[in-house]
């Protein structure tokens, strides 16, 4: 069960010349999960006192089913192989109207000091945040 979960219409404007949902959408949704995910976490608050932040390193998708007007999609996250400064997230979009995974992806997220610009361990605050929501055996 992924600790984030959300509901998202389709918008028209979403759909491109083809009649489908571009595949940029996709990548603003996981982003909008991710952002949930990171409020969870509390990371926002940690960042503003220590400056240490999530920054995106990479991320992909698969596409499985392409999406239309009118749909909406719910869309879950879930953290997986949590190192000493990064952790993979897991993402899911499913489509109501299709009743199946429309996409999956994935994003590799590094903790970031804002301040001196450079890679930085993950905050204590975080790890344990990381433990609660997916188990204890999530981090190494």
């Amino acid at each position: 069960m992924s600790p984030v979960r959300l509901v998202l219409p389709v918008q028209w404007g979403e759909m491109d010349a083809y009649g489908h949902v571009n595949n940029v959408v996709y990548f603003r949704w996981f982003e909008s999960a991710r952002m949930a995910y990171f409020a969870r976490l509390g990371w926002p608050e940690v960042e503003r006192a220590t400056g240490v932040g999530p920054i995106l390193h990479s991320t992909r998708a698969r596409f499985r089913a392409p999406l239309e007007w009118p749909d909406e999609v719910e869309v879950t996250t879930r953290a997986v192989e949590v190192g000493e400064d990064r952790f993979t997230m897991l993402y899911e979009i499913r489509s109501r109207a299709l009743g199946r995974v429309a996409a999956e992806g994935e994003g590799l997220i590094v903790a970031f000091d804002y301040r001196s610009k450079r890679k930085a361990a993950l905050p204590l605050a975080v790890r344990e945040r990381l433990a609660a929501l997916e188990g204890p055996g999530v981090t190494r």
